[in-house]
């Protein structure tokens, strides 16, 4: 059988302490979404990640403090690279700011997260989109312990 390669990954870090995510707030949408977004041409995922993290949060974090959680079927045609940060105490979300911004009809950007909040384990799967959900729910531990060990 052969197997083709999702013609876009898209990179992300699920930010935990153990038991609360990092999300922010998709602006313009209902949604709640972790840090993550598409892999420039010649980009490695981690490299990907970090980059989304500081662009879409403000935070740093070096490649040797996440955990690869592998790449997952997101979307048709779309990959999902994700990585676990641990992070104890988590950041206070009104001391992050997203620097990346989608353009609107009008030509004014707008950010692409207007806030951000720490959510449980379950009350953020209930937040994120439905793809998402689904990838993190087959994670569990993995995700939320920042361990590639706990995938078993």
């Amino acid at each position: 059988m052969k197997t083709t390669r999702p013609a876009r990954v898209s990179c992300g870090v699920i930010v935990s302490d153990g038991a609360c995510m990092l999300l922010g707030h998709a602006a313009r949408s209902p949604r709640w979404d972790i840090p993550k977004g598409l892999a420039e041409p010649g980009e490695s995922d981690v490299a990907a990640a970090l980059r989304e993290l500081a662009e879409e949060t403000g935070l740093e974090a070096r490649e040797r403090e996440l955990a690869a959680l592998g790449r997952h079927d997101y979307l048709p045609g779309k990959a999902l690279a994700l990585f676990a940060l641990r992070r104890a105490p988590l950041p206070d979300p009104a001391t992050l700011r997203c620097r990346a911004s989608v353009p609107l009809p009008s030509g004014a950007l707008l950010p692409e997260f207007d806030r951000f909040g720490l959510f449980a384990w379950d009350e953020a799967l209930k937040r994120v989109g439905r793809s998402l959900a689904r990838v993190l729910a087959g994670l569990g531990e993995a995700a939320a312990y920042g361990s590639a060990s706990a995938l078993g």
